[in-house]
């Protein structure tokens, strides 16, 4: 069968694969269009093997809400650069994965993965993936995903594409939730409640300050009142109600929520490449090994 102008047009459209590819893969199968697709999905499952040690740290944090707003999804999608991640292909397909994620309410990465991805023709969201890692050459990888399903308010906040957050407050403020989101995307607060932070954290820091005020010469019991201040203090910084609300630093969170009837369910915050460990490359080393190696 000969391969056609409208053959590959029509590849191109049901894998998302360039325009060459699809006309090597149709070439390569005799213009069997079926054929064609898995030449294609094998070809971005090789090449995204290759790529699948890279480490991939950019890219971006999607939050949405569903229409009727009892759903919500925080997403964070990573690529190895910052040019790819702007990428009019990396863009479609996580609109498409986030249209995935809230339509079917996948919990969790690995449920998404599975998924056929919105609007690609029954190809998952897997096999997808490994398409786009074999267009842009990059890897691109799929962090993690968080989803909450509320009667209460959800609010979201996103923050240039690098920070999102998804919190559920009840109150019946609505504007409240927003509010609250942007105040948690600028304060990175751990957790809700003072006493929820970690014993370990708080044993560690509590160590931390014994060793600095065992220096300071003063009585024991003062010692102890000095270290039990700073453990205090430590904990309402670190905490979403101890901290002072970031539109009006006279007013703690805490009390912003009493004076709306305010609570705060749970929260999400994704900041892009967190807890990532980047490569770093010296540029002179990188440029000097090529002209060694051609």
């Amino acid at each position: 069968m000969a391969v056609t102008a409208t053959l590959v047009k029509e590849l191109r459209e049901r894998t998302g694969a360039g325009m060459m590819e699809c006309k090597k893969a149709l070439e390569a199968t005799h213009g069997d269009l079926q054929l064609a697709i898995e030449e294609l999905r094998k070809s971005g499952r090789a090449k995204a093997d290759k790529k699948a040690g890279r480490v991939a740290a950019e890219g971006v944090v999607i939050v949405q809400t569903s229409t009727d707003g009892k759903h919500g999804i925080i997403l964070e999608v990573n690529s190895e650069t910052d040019f790819v991640a702007r990428d009019e292909n990396f863009v479609a397909f996580v609109n498409a994965l986030t249209q995935t994620a809230l339509k079917n309410k996948a919990q969790n990465v690995e449920e998404l993965l599975s998924l056929p991805l919105e609007g690609a023709n029954g190809i998952t969201v897997e096999e997808a993936r490994k398409v786009l890692i074999a267009k842009v050459g990059e890897n691109i990888h799929i962090r993690r995903l968080a989803s909450v399903h509320s009667s209460a308010n959800i609010g979201t906040y996103s923050h240039g594409g690098r920070i999102g957050v998804l919190v559920i407050v009840e109150s019946e403020n609505k504007d409240l939730a927003k509010d609250i989101a942007m105040h948690i995307a600028a304060s990175k607060p751990l957790v809700i409640h003072p006493a929820e932070v970690p014993s370990d954290i708080v044993a560690k820091e509590k160590d931390i300050y014994l060793a600095q005020a065992a220096t300071s010469g003063k009585p024991q019991e003062i010692i102890e009142k000095m270290v039990a201040g700073k453990l205090k203090k430590y904990l309402d910084e670190v905490s979403l109600m101890g901290q002072p609300f970031v539109k009006d630093p006279e007013t703690t969170v805490s009390t912003l929520l009493s004076k709306n009837r305010g609570k705060v369910l749970s929260f999400t915050r994704f900041e892009v490449g967190e807890g990532i460990e980047k490569e770093t490359e010296n540029f002179v080393e990188a440029v000097m090994s090529q002209i060694q190696g051609s």
